[in-house]
């Protein structure tokens, strides 16, 4: 199981990925950090290059990397994209979380 984004969610990141080319970034970074009203947060960051411990995957052209302990989390978990005047962002569908805050950016396992 790995990591995936809906076509939505590829188009914007092809994009990001597309601004930053001239900075050497290849990646998407993908992982959760401690906070929110639930526990954690998900992260999303630009690099360069994977750790060595990273785990790596590819989606419709896009390279994700994970670290090891935040795979435990995301792992089955598909990103989408919303594109709205009051909410633009990527949004984490994670079958890992049991419970999830009402703005989906922080949940509990």
């Amino acid at each position: 199981m790995s990591i995936e984004f809906t076509p939505k969610a590829a188009l914007e990141a092809r994009r990001i990925l597309s601004d930053h080319k001239p900075d050497n970034v290849s990646y998407l970074r993908i992982g959760i950090k401690s906070g929110g009203c639930r526990g954690f947060t998900y992260t999303m960051d630009l690099c360069r290059q994977p750790d060595t411990q990273d785990k790596i995957f590819e989606d419709q052209g896009i390279r994700l990397v994970c670290d090891p302990k935040s795979y435990l989390y995301l792992c089955g978990t598909k990103i989408d994209f919303q594109d709205q005047p009051a909410c633009r962002g990527f949004i984490f569908k994670n079958p890992n979380a049991k419970k999830v805050c009402r703005c989906g950016a922080s949940f509990s396992v």
